[in-house]
């Protein structure tokens, strides 16, 4: 079956997140700090090759009218170079995910500092969530 890996595509960063085996939960894994293209591309398909990954999905920023906002161009143009490199990557709807992360943070009282640290991770894990909830459906 293999897990599934999540991300929150950021210009600067990659909150990532990966499934168990059996692909109920998401936990939240790492946050890659992004250095181009290439090494991104070569970073996350040795990732993917270690942790058994079957597939990506990543957040796609919709605007709160339903329509796809300016990053997510940038989010695609990075998949684009994933399933290039022979991943294959599905798309899930992010709106509002990095909020919904940041006030998780803040309810357990976690410092700004470690937040800014923390919320990337945290966001890829509810994007992968809102899609193992799907499956699972």
């Amino acid at each position: 079956m293999g897990r599934v890996l999540g991300l929150d595509v950021g210009d600067r960063r990659i909150g990532v997140a990966l499934s168990d085996e059996g692909r109920r939960i998401a936990s939240p894994h790492s946050v890659y700090q992004r250095v181009g293209y290439g090494p991104d591309t070569r970073y996350f398909l040795a990732l993917a090759k270690e942790q058994g990954v079957a597939y990506i999905v990543a957040g796609l920023p919709y605007n709160m009218d339903g329509s796809l906002g300016g990053q997510a161009d940038k989010v695609r143009a990075f998949c684009d170079q994933l399933a290039a490199a022979g991943l294959e990557v599905r798309y899930v709807d992010e709106r509002l995910t990095t909020r919904a992360a940041e006030g998780a943070l803040l309810e357990g009282g976690m410092r700004r500092d470690a937040r800014r640290d923390t919320v990337d991770k945290v966001a890829a894990a509810l994007i992968l969530q809102s899609h193992l909830d799907q499956l699972a459906r």
